[in-house]
């Protein structure tokens, strides 16, 4: 397991801060050893595209309960807000969890976040006493509306979806880590690479979530691991204190004086 006790995410403490999501594994077998291989302790699970398939869940929810990981069932393939909050409701009776990843796509394209759309929905399931993890754009905005409506985590893109693009705006998200210090933000969507995942973390973003880059990978268990490791050692060096980039070179060895200091 990863050394992070001081993870709390909804209340809840983790020892991982990799969020791993559960579609297009080769097999059944692939996907439960990749959850143990990512130590993730929560998986999503989206609900609408397991009940499109026509056959029950062929025992792929029992597969992902039996890893130990906490479920975080998701909205994917909802475009307006009411049909997300229909889908997030009948999550809460099928799989007993308030957690919701509220997902409301806007555009087909590039598969974008509908921000109008993610405040009502968020607002509504916040009444009906959902946690909300909504998917949203790395826009400073949109997501302090998200938060007015009682948000308390906020999972912005890097990316588009399954893209593996990794971090288009690394300024926007560095300025929402800094505008919105309370919130507990992961970065969700367009990783492709574990140095992408390092770079979320080093940002001093709490957590990572990604599907694609795991399951597509040709080795699906061993991209897990490596995720991990990137995940763990960009939170540390996070903790650490990076150095600040200089516009010219800086001598790292003294060529008079004291060699340290002290």
């Amino acid at each position: 397991m990863t050394t992070n006790p001081d993870f709390i995410l909804a209340d809840v403490p983790l020892s991982s801060r990799f969020l791993l999501g559960t579609a297009g594994y080769p097999s059944p077998q692939v996907l439960r050893e990749a959850i143990v291989a990512s130590g993730a302790q929560v998986v999503t699970l989206g609900l609408k595209r397991q009940l499109a398939g026509g056959a029950g869940d062929n025992g792929y929810i029992e597969i992902i309960k039996a890893c130990g990981a906490r479920l975080l069932p998701n909205t994917a393939g909802c475009r307006t807000a009411r049909e997300a909050i229909t889908l997030a409701h009948m999550a809460r009776e099928l799989l007993d969890t308030h957690w919701i990843k509220l997902e409301v796509v806007g555009d087909e394209h590039t598969l974008q976040p509908d921000p109008y759309e993610l405040v009502e929905a968020a607002a509504q399931l916040i009444q009906d006493g959902f946690e909300v993890f909504p998917y949203c754009l790395d826009d400073l905005v949109s997501c302090q509306r998200l938060l007015d409506v009682g948000c308390r985590i906020l999972m912005p893109w890097g990316a588009p979806i399954g893209s593996a693009q990794g971090l288009l705006n690394p300024w926007a998200l560095r300025t929402l880590r800094a505008r919105l210090p309370e919130a507990t933000l992961i970065v969700d969507a367009g990783l492709g690479a574990p140095s992408h995942a390092a770079q979320a973390m080093e940002l001093g973003y709490d957590a990572v979530l990604l599907n694609s880059a795991v399951a597509q990978a040709g080795d699906p268990v061993g991209m897990a691991g490596a995720f991990r490791a990137a995940i763990e050692g960009g939170r540390l060096a996070w903790r650490s204190g990076l150095v600040a980039p200089q516009p010219m070179a800086v001598a790292s060895t003294p060529v008079s004086g004291r060699p340290f200091d002290l």
